[in-house]
Order: structure tokens, then sequence, then C-alpha cells
């Protein structure tokens, strides 16, 4: 097998397919590339067993066919070192001796037999298929993604729950202290599905597909699902489970309304977030127009508090938040102007963008913390 192509273009999809490789695997072939060259287009594959990323590559005077693994450490390490030049991949059909030359040296190395790579389960299932505008995956998934839980013990909450409808996506993420919810509406998906996208998969989709545009055609079954674009196929398990209700538990009467700018309430609690103590509490007491926060660290004799503007009618009322949680909170709205939803201290608060695009719908709630 012959093939050239360029460094800078390689390295590119090197490391995308990179990030679905784990540090340390069960299985060593998994510390290696899969390459597999078809005519003038070259598959290179990762996985990590229970995700399989591919990217498609076009390069140039191939000659011959077949497959070759090539350990990832090895092969990013060199190319990061290379300007943009031309290399050319010799490999040796019958030892799998590697020799990839360019402008005034050489890097030789022996690859392991391709057919050693795990390949894709097969199922009997018969899979459902959709597209979607790619910008509207990636939206989904960034709204959310912040507010994925990490608990080992509530492993249905590691994930976004993709709820889909005939000519709506709800994505949803919970840590069980906030929970988000991202509606994207007018899409037509004709089919209704749902399953739970883990953090890993979600993020390297979210970072592949950032700059991409046009759509993406997703396949589902009952466990796992495949995403592809003309560059890209992510083939990710789902995580075994069922989701809450995530309605269920999002207030629909919370009568008093806060409104805020949101850059400045996000600039006044990082302030005063500086002297919280352990818990993080941030203390927040609403009056006609005004919010006042202060926090307190007794062990380190600190404390902190300012005063904001807002537009509030309600009865005056002290509420606590977690500080980085309302910080991640206000972080992942993007309006100029947020409106905050409240009952009473106890009970859960409801932000949501004060304009929202009428395509969609954003909503956070965040559990309070006890005075």
């Amino acid at each position: 097998m012959k093939f050239n192509i360029q460094s800078k273009l390689l390295l590119t999809h090197l490391s995308a397919v990179s990030k679905v490789v784990n540090s340390k695997n069960k299985l060593t072939i998994l510390d290696n590339f899969l390459f597999n060259l078809e005519g003038n287009k070259l598959v290179i594959t990762g996985s990590d067993q229970e995700n399989t990323l591919t990217t498609y590559v076009q390069v140039e005077e191939a000659e011959g066919s077949g497959k070759f693994a090539a350990n990832v450490k090895n092969l990013l390490d060199m190319l990061r070192t290379l300007p943009d030049l031309a290399l050319t991949f010799d490999i040796n059909d019958n030892n799998l001796e590697v020799n990839i030359q360019y402008q005034n040296g050489r890097f030789n190395f022996v690859a392991i037999n391709g057919n050693e790579f795990p390949s894709k389960a097969v199922t009997d299932e018969e899979p459902k298929k959709f597209k979607l505008p790619i910008n509207k995956v990636v939206e989904g998934i960034q709204h959310t993604i912040f507010a994925v839980g990490v608990d080992d013990m509530r492993p249905v909450m590691m994930g976004i729950f993709w709820d889909i409808k005939p000519e709506e996506i709800v994505f949803v993420a919970s840590d069980t202290h906030k929970l988000v919810r991202y509606r994207k509406l007018n899409v037509n998906t004709g089919l209704e599905h749902s399953f739970i996208l883990p953090t890993k998969p979600a993020s390297i989709l979210s970072s592949i597909l950032e700059k991409a545009e046009g759509e993406i055609e997703i396949t589902v079954d009952s466990k796992s699902a495949t995403f592809e674009t003309a560059e890209y196929s992510l083939t990710c398990r789902f995580v075994n489970g069922r989701y809450p209700n995530y309605n269920s538990v999002i207030p629909t009467n919370n009568p008093y309304n806060v409104t805020v700018d949101r850059l400045s309430l996000l600039n006044a609690l990082r302030r005063v977030s500086v002297s919280t103590s352990s818990s993080g509490l941030v203390k927040l007491e609403l009056k006609e127009n005004e919010i006042f926060l202060s926090t307190q660290d007794v062990d380190y004799s600190t404390s902190a508090e300012e005063k904001i503007q807002c537009d509030y009618n309600g009865e005056e009322m002290a509420i606590g938040f977690n500080d980085e949680n309302i910080i991640d909170v206000l972080n992942n709205i993007n309006s100029e102007t947020a409106v905050i939803k409240l009952m009473d201290a106890s009970k859960a608060g409801i932000f949501v963008p004060a304009e929202q695009e009428d395509d969609e719908e954003l909503l956070v709630l965040l559990m309070p913390m006890m005075l």
C-alpha cells in the first residue's frame, strides 16, 4: 500500500479521532488508530469499545488497499512537530513495516494487523433513521452538557436525554441539583424515540461538529446510535436505564419574577463567591428592584456583599444558591437579560432567557440551599 497526504490534514483528523481513545485500554489494540485504505479514501478509526469514531480523508497517488493499526501517541507526537508538508506512507503488505517519508526525513515503525481491531456489533433490529441540521444538534448538546450528573450511583443522570418527537426534540440533563430542558422546535424527525447519550460521545460530537455545516444523519436502535456526516461517523452505546419524568419536577406556578441584566448578576456572583465557605452558599435578598448578594466564610473570617439593580415587585425574600451552580446556569443563558422565577426560599428557582428564538425554548431549574 502507498499513499500521499499533507501532514496538517492528517493531524487534524487524527486529533479528532484521538478524542475517543482512552489513555488506558483493556485491549492493547485500542491504543492504536485503524487505517483502512480504499482507493483514494483513507478511513481512520479509533475506539474505546463503548464508542467508535471514524473519519474519512481523501489521499493522493494511492496504490493498493488494506488495513493496518498504528500507535496513537507515537503518530500524534511525530505529526505535531512537523510543519505542513507532504507525507508519503509506504506500507509493506507482507510484514506491515510502515515508512513515512517527508522532506529531509522519514519515520519508520512496524504496524499491527488491522484485522485485530474490534468490528462494529451487528444487530438484527431494524434501525430508525432521521436527519437534522448540524447546528441544532450542537446547540442541544452545548445548552445541556454542563448540567450532566457525575455520580456513578445514578448512571441514568450521566448523559443527555434526547426526547425525540415527530416535530421537535427535547434535550435534558440534570445532576439532581440543577436541571436544564432545551426544546428545539420545528424539526422534522418523523418518529418518536428517546435515549440517553453519555457525556463522552456528546462532548466529542459537539467538538467535531462545531464548525461543520449541513445535515447529520442519525441512526438509532435500542442500544446505540450512529451520527454520520461527510467527514465523520460516531457510533456510541446508550446509558442503560429509564430517565426520570423531567417535566414533573419543573414548577409551573412560580409567581415572583426577577428580571436582571445577566452579566451584572454573573460578575457580582463571581466577586462575592471569593468569600464563600466550603458549602458555596451565596445568599440573595430580593427587595423592590434590588438584589443584595452576600457570602461569608466563618473559618477564614471573610465576607463579601454587593447590591445590583433588577426589576422585581414581589414580596421581600431571601434565598440561597450554590455559587458554582448559579454561575454555571447564568453562563449558559445567551440573552443579555435573564428572568428568575421564584416561589419561596425552599422551592426550586427557574432561570430563563428574557428573549428566546422562535424555534427554541431554554429553561434551567436550580435547587436552593438552606440559609
